[in-house]
C-alpha cells in the first residue's frame, strides 16, 4: 500500500482515558470535543491552519467564557480522523494511504483547511496524494472507495466516490500487461504485468503470469451493494463484454446468498473465512438488483446458477417480476439444464405438491415460445421410420427438452398431490415431433398410474392418449403388452403395432438372407480351396436362421393371443343376458374393431407363412455348396 509522510516533529500527543493531550510543555487553552472524546489542545496551531477552528475560536472568546470549548459534532471520520488533524496543525509526523486520506480530504474540506491558512494545507495535500497516487493504482483506488461508504455524503460532495469508480472501470476494461499498477495474485506476489515481478520496489526479472479476465471479481466483491452497482454501471460504459460482467455478478451472488451454495462439495469450499451472511431483506434486495443488471442474452451464465437464483428468490419471497424473469431467463437455455435443477420443492403456503410443477411449465412455455420465434420449431428434428430412429436428436434443443420433460415427469409421478390436469398439460406442451420415441412418456405414465390406483378408466385412457404407440420400441411394446395398469383398448393398439414392428423386421431378415446368400456363393466361388471361409458363412447362416425361428415364433405367440382374445369377446357377446353390460364394454373398448384387425392380421401371417418355402430355401442352401465343393 502507498503512503505519503507528512511532518517531521515527534509525536507529542498521549492519550489517557477519552481525552488527548499535547505534551509540548504548555497549558492546553482549548478543549476540542469530537463524539465523546476531547482534545486538550492549543488555540493557535489549529487557528493557523483551519478557517473554521478561526472562526470558532473567535467566537467563543468574544462570549468571554472562560475555558474555550469548542464542539464537533459533524466532522467526517469521527475522533479517529480529527487526531490526524490535529498532528497536522503541530506538524507532526503521520502517513497519508488509501485508508485514510478520504476521511482526511473530507475532514480538511469541512474545517475550511485550504492553502489561505498556510501553504501546503491538508486539502492540497491530501489532493496531491489521491491524484498521483491513489488513482493511479488498482488496489489503492479500491480502499480508497471503499473507505467511501462511511462518509459518502461528503465524497459525493467532492466527487471521490465517481473518481475512484472511473478509476476502476478504466483499470479493469483495460489490458493489465499495458500498466505497470501492482496486482496481487491471490496471496501471491505483488507482480508488475507489464514487466517483472517486484521485491521492495524492485525488479527481480521474473516475468509474471499473464492475467485473466476474470482477475478483479474478487477485489470488487468486497464493495457495498450501491457502489458495487455504480461501478458495474460504469464498467459497461466503458465496453467491457457482457459475460464478463455477467462473470462477476455471479461471484458477487454466490458469495452474500448462501442459499447458491447448499450444494457445493468440502473440496470447492474457499480456504478464506466466509463473509457474515446479510439479513434476509438484505439478500431480497441483492438477489432483485443482480437480476436487474445481468443481461438478458442465453449462456452469459450457467443454468445451475439460474436455477439456483429461482430458488433463492422464492425462498426469500422476491418481487414477482423479479421470479418471473429469472424463469424467463431459464427458458432461453433450458436445453442445457439437468433433472436435479427441475426438481425445484414447493415454497407455497398451500403445499399442493411436493415439487413446483407449475414453475416448470412456465418455463417450458417460455422456451418453447423462443423455439418458435427463432424458427425452431414445426419441423420434426428427426423420425421413426421402421423401428429405427432417424436422425441426430442428441444435438437437437427441443429434443434434449422434451427428454428432460419426460424425466421429469416420471419423477414427480409418485406425488399423490399431483393432480391429473397438471400431469397431462405438462406432458402435452411438448410437440409431437420433440419426442422420437415415447418410452420416456410411457415410463412416466406407468408411474403415475401405480401411484394412482384410484384413477377411474376413462381417465387413464385419456391419459395413455398422451402417447403414441406407433412410437414405442420394441422392449417397451413388450413391457405394455403385459401391464395390467393399461386400459384395454391400449394393450390391443400396442399388441398391433408390435406385431407390425416383428412383421417389418422379419421382412428385413428376409431381405438380408438373400443378399448373405448371393455374397456366400461368390465368396464361396473366389475361395473354393479355403475351410475357414466355409466355416464362417455356416456359422453366420446358423445364427441367422435361429434369429429368424425366434421371431416367427413371437409372431405365432401374438397371433394366439389375440386370436384366444377375439374368440372370448364373441363369447361373451353370444352369453344371454350379458348384452346390456358387456356389450356397453365392448363400445367402450373397440373391442369389435380390434377384433377385425386381428383377423386381418391373422390373414396376413398364415399369408407370409405360405412363403415359408423361402425360409426352407434358405437352410438347403449350404447343402447345395457343400456338394459343389466336394
Amino acid at each position: 500500500m502507498a503512503c505519503m509522510k507528512l511532518g517531521s516533529k515527534t509525536d507529542a500527543f498521549r492519550r489517557q482515558g477519552q481525552a488527548w493531550f499535547c505534551t509540548t510543555g504548555l497549558p492546553s487553552d482549548v478543549v476540542v470535543e469530537v463524539g465523546e472524546m476531547s482534545f486538550h489542545l492549543h488555540k493557535f496551531p489549529l487557528l493557523s491552519r483551519s478557517g473554521v477552528m478561526e472562526r470558532l475560536i473567535a467566537k467563543t472568546s468574544d462570549e468571554g467564557e472562560e475555558g474555550c470549548i469548542i464542539k464537533l459534532p459533524d466532522i467526517p471520520g469521527g475522533a479517529r480522523t480529527f487526531e490526524f488533524v490535529a498532528k497536522f496543525c503541530y506538524g507532526v509526523k503521520l502517513e497519508l494511504t488509501s485508508s485514510n486520506v478520504v476521511y482526511l480530504r473530507c475532514a480538511a474540506e469541512h474545517l475550511e483547511m485550504t492553502d489561505e491558512y498556510g501553504e501546503g494545507n491538508l486539502i492540497s495535500q491530501t489532493e496531491l496524494f489521491l491524484n498521483q497516487v491513489v488513482l493511479r493504482n488498482w488496489k489503492d483506488s479500491l480502499n480508497a472507495l471503499e473507505t467511501c461508504d462511511d462518509i459518502l455524503p461528503y465524497a459525493e460532495e467532492l466527487q471521490i466516490t465517481k473518481r475512484c469508480i472511473e478509476s476502476l472501470a478504466l483499470k479493469a476494461s483495460s489490458d493489465p500487461n499495458l500498466f505497470g499498477w501492482p496486482i496481487m495474485e491471490h496471496g501471491g506476489p505483488l507482480q508488475s504485468p507489464g514487466g517483472s515481478l517486484l521485491w521492495n520496489g524492485i525488479s527481480t526479472g521474473a516475468r509474471p503470469k499473464n492475467s485473466s479476465p476474470d482477475w478483479w471479481y474478487e477485489d470488487v466483491s468486497s464493495l457495498s451493494l450501491p457502489l458495487y452497482k455504480r461501478l458495474i454501471s460504469a464498467m459497461e460504459c466503458r465496453g467491457i463484454r457482457e459475460e464478463i460482467i455477467a462473470g462477476s455478478l455471479t461471484y458477487y451472488a454466490k458469495k452474500y446468498l448462501p442459499g447458491l451454495n447448499r450444494r457445493k462439495g468440502s473440496g470447492e469450499s474457499s480456504s478464506r473465512l466466509a463473509p457474515v451472511p446479510p439479513s434476509e431483506e438484505e439478500q431480497k434486495l441483492l438477489l432483485e438488483e443482480i437480476d436487474r443488471l445481468l443481461p438478458m442474452q442465453k449462456g452469459l451464465v450457467s443454468t445451475k446458477f439460474l436455477f439456483g437464483l429461482l430458488r433463492t428468490a422464492m425462498i426469500l419471497r422476491a418481487s414477482p417480476s423479479c421470479i418471473s424473469n429469472l424463469e424467463k431467463r431459464i427458458g432461453m437455455q433450458l436445453d442445457q439444464a439437468n433433472l436435479e435443477d427441475l426438481l425445484m420443492p414447493n415454497f407455497s403456503y398451500s403445499m399442493e405438491t411436493l415439487y413446483n410443477v407449475d414453475c416448470v411449465q412456465r418455463i417450458l412455455e417460455h422456451f418453447l415460445a423462443i423455439d418458435q420465434a427463432t424458427g425452431g420449431g414445426g419441423a420434426s428434428p428427426c423420425s421413426v421410420d421402421d423401428g429405427h430412429l432417424i436422425g441426430s436428436p442428441s444435438l437437437t434443443p427441443i429434443t434434449m427438452v422434451a427428454k428432460l420433460i419426460d424425466g421429469y415427469l416420471a419423477e414427480v409421478a409418485p406425488d399423490v398431490n399431483l393432480k391429473l390436469p397438471k400431469f397431462q398439460t405438462l406432458a402435452a406442451t411438448v410437440p409431437e415431433y420433440a419426442r422420437p420415441l415415447d418410452d420416456g412418456l410411457y415410463r412416466a405414465i406407468d408411474i403415475y398410474l401405480k401411484s394412482h390406483p384410484w384413477l377411474a378408466e376413462p381417465d387413464r385412457e385419456q391419459l395413455c392418449r398422451l402417447m403414441d404407440c406407433q412410437k414405442l420400441s420394441l422392449e417397451a411394446c413388450t413391457h405394455a403388452a403385459q401391464n395390467e395398469r393399461l386400459p384395454l383398448r391400449i394393450i390391443v393398439q400396442v399388441l398391433f403395432f408390435e406385431q407390425l414392428q416383428l412383421r417389418t423386421s422379419i421382412a428385413g431378415c428376409f431381405l438380408v438372407s438373400d443378399n448373405l446368400d448371393g455374397s456366400r456363393q461368390l465368396r464361396s466361388g473366389l475361395a473354393a480351396s479355403t475351410e475357414g471361409g466355409w466355416a464362417t458363412a455356416v456359422r453366420e447362416n446358423q445364427v441367422l436362421k435361429v434369429g429368424m425361428d425366434n421371431m416367427r415364433m413371437r409372431v405365432s405367440e401374438l397371433e394366439k393371443e389375440c386370436s384366444n382374445m377375439r374368440q372370448e369377446i364373441e363369447k361373451l357377446g353370444r352369453e344371454k343376458g350379458s348384452s346390456s353390460t358387456w356389450g356397453s364394454v365392448s363400445k367402450k373398448f373397440g373391442f369389435k374393431m380390434r377384433s377385425q384387425m386381428c383377423s386381418a392380421q391373422e390373414g396376413s401371417v398364415s399369408n407370409h407363412s405360405n412363403g415359408g418355402g423361402k425360409i426352407e430355401k434358405v437352410k438347403e442352401k449350404p447343402g447345395k455348396q457343400k456338394k459343389k465343393l466336394s
